[in-house]
């Protein structure tokens, strides 16, 4: 809908030593802060955010950014989307770009820098956009507690952890120090040489005695499935990223890198009461990437009315060690939209088969799909160059050209046993048909209302080597380079990436704005007397 109403934000990304647990290290910042702000808007309203990119120098390098708008269908503004090379070319240092797009879900999700490996340093925060039955009248709680960010932490900056797995003879990246919610956990000081001070202190949530309240989970980690439980209290499950579902009700939720879930949570605990609020990233038989986090479990602080807000609970977990086992999103059979889409295709079908290998290129490990590693080129906008009809594809590009109208099926097989792949697509909101071990048989969960999200497992594959599967479907609706890569930073960062060219003669017919066009050359310029050090794939 259009509401005329623009949302105004400003975004300073720049470096600023912080200790979010304590622990003193360099991170990235926006506006100061970390996480970054919150942008909230009601569904139809235009979002401006101006980013000024003030990263400069960082280990002898200087850095370019984007951010992404994580979810947003950007069907009017593609080329808003925020992925560096697709979209845009990076914003070079002490320069500015104004995004300007159109809040055209409503939800929960996150914006993100896209450039590298950044959000791992710290440059991201959350996106609240407001619905037509986003009331406590109407949707069934009575406050809003907002957004709950459950992420992982390292303490080295995040360029040192890229080199480290693009270097790495195992290709395996160093284990996360920390878990943290909202930006905030303690760390035993004991365990590091780092500067360090006991102070961090833990997030904490109010609770009154019978109300319900909405809590907005978000995974921004870099490496980490997260686990979460409110220990003696449930959630009813409301939505799965931007797609309401038909509400249900369980005691953990699993979240890959990048996905949200909106819960309700009735206060039925006692009002003197005081219970911790958990996430796991599991280890050993647990993990769901490799390798096991240091200090693996997030704790925060729900106090009800009568409670002393600083006390320590002394609550206790419900939740089994098989419940924590479980390497996967809740079943495709419970997840169901309140919106119906039938999986019928739309047109013709197409399907696309991926094949997702972790290889050894004789020096190092990567991530192939297809057999190629992804590497994009800061040099050039490929939806700038689509729209003038030049697109000429670089094979580590990775790009498939999809046809102009109809519906396409992805086929996505994971032959590693020892982790699983968060899947994000750029632009839809995928149909989830089916998902399992060996080789699909075209059979479809739920064929007249699959499971939709913008962000979904591919489990690991079994220990005797055989493969996993989830296939996921779109309809051809959104004329753009829609890129598909796995969420977890090291794998994306290591080539775990496709870009797929949506309705390409549509694109022809898309003007690109001449501010966008312009990065790509104040970055020529850029380069001409810097040499930034590109040492994964870009993205």
């Amino acid at each position: 809908p259009e509401t005329n109403v623009t949302r105004k934000y400003k975004f300073d990304v720049s470096y600023k030593t912080i200790a979010p647990d304590g622990v003193t290290k360099q991170g990235l910042v926006v506006n100061g802060g970390f996480p970054g702000p919150t942008i909230e808007a009601n569904w139809g309203d235009w979002i401006e955010v101006e980013v000024t990119n003030n990263l400069d120098g960082n280990l002898g390098n200087s850095e370019g950014t984007t951010i992404h708008w994580h979810g947003l269908l950007q069907k009017e503004t593609p080329f808003m989307d925020g992925v560096p090379s697709v979209a845009q070319c990076p914003i070079i240092p002490g320069d500015s770009f104004t995004y300007l797009f159109r809040a055209d879900q409503y939800g929960t999700s996150w914006w993100h820098s896209h450039y590298s490996a950044q959000y791992s340093g710290g440059v991201y925060g959350a996106i609240i956009i407001h619905g037509p039955n986003d009331t406590p009248q109407c949707s069934g709680y009575d406050e809003d507690i907002g957004p709950v960010m459950v992420g992982d932490w390292y303490h080295d900056p995040y360029y040192k952890l890229v080199a480290d797995v693009m270097n790495s003879t195992t290709g395996l990246p160093d284990p996360s120090n920390n878990n943290l919610i909202n930006g905030k956990a303690n760390y035993p000081c004991a365990n590091t040489t780092a500067p360090c001070t006991p102070n961090a202190g833990l997030a904490k949530f109010a609770f009154e005695s019978g109300k319900k309240f909405r809590m907005r989970l978000i995974n921004p980690s870099s490496d980490a499935f997260q686990k979460i439980s409110i220990d003696g209290h449930k959630f009813t499950v409301i939505a799965n990223d931007f797609v309401p579902i038909v509400p249900y009700e369980t005691e953990l939720i699993t979240l890959g890198i990048g996905q949200r879930t909106d819960v309700i949570v009735e206060a039925t605990g006692d009002s003197t009461g005081s219970y911790w609020f958990r996430s796991q990233l599991g280890v050993g038989q647990a993990s769901c990437s490799l390798p096991d986090g240091i200090a693996p479990n997030a704790t925060a602080v729900i106090y009800y009315e009568d409670a002393d807000p600083d006390a320590v609970p002394t609550t206790e977990t419900d939740i089994t060690s098989d419940q924590i086992y479980t390497c996967s999103n809740d079943p495709l059979t419970q997840t169901v939209p309140q919106f119906e889409i039938s999986s019928d295709p739309v047109g013709d079908l197409y399907t696309q088969v991926f094949n997702i290998d972790f290889t050894n290129n004789g020096t190092n490990y990567l991530w192939t799909v297809n057999n190629i590693s992804a590497r994009v080129d800061y040099d050039v906008s490929q939806l700038a160059l689509a729209a003038q009809g030049q697109l000429n594809p670089k094979p580590e590009w990775n790009v498939y050209t999809l046809p102009n109208s109809g519906t396409v099926r992805f086929v996505m097989y994971n032959s590693f046993p020892f982790t699983a792949h968060p899947m994000h697509m750029h632009g839809h909101n995928f149909q989830v048909l089916a998902e399992g071990f060996g080789t699909w048989d075209g059979s479809i969960t739920n064929p007249s209302n699959p499971q939709r999200r913008d962000v979904q497992f591919l489990q690991k594959a079994q220990a005797d080597g055989t493969r996993s599967y989830t296939v996921i479907q779109i309809e051809l609706d959104n004329p753009s380079i829609n890129i598909l890569h796995c969420h977890l930073a090291w794998h994306v960062s290591a080539g775990l990436y496709v870009a797929l060219v949506e309705r390409p003669d549509d694109i022809r017919n898309i003007t690109i704005p001449s501010a966008v066009t312009d990065t790509c050359t104040k970055w020529a310029g850029y380069v001409a007397d810097n040499v930034p050090d590109q040492i994964d794939s870009g993205v």
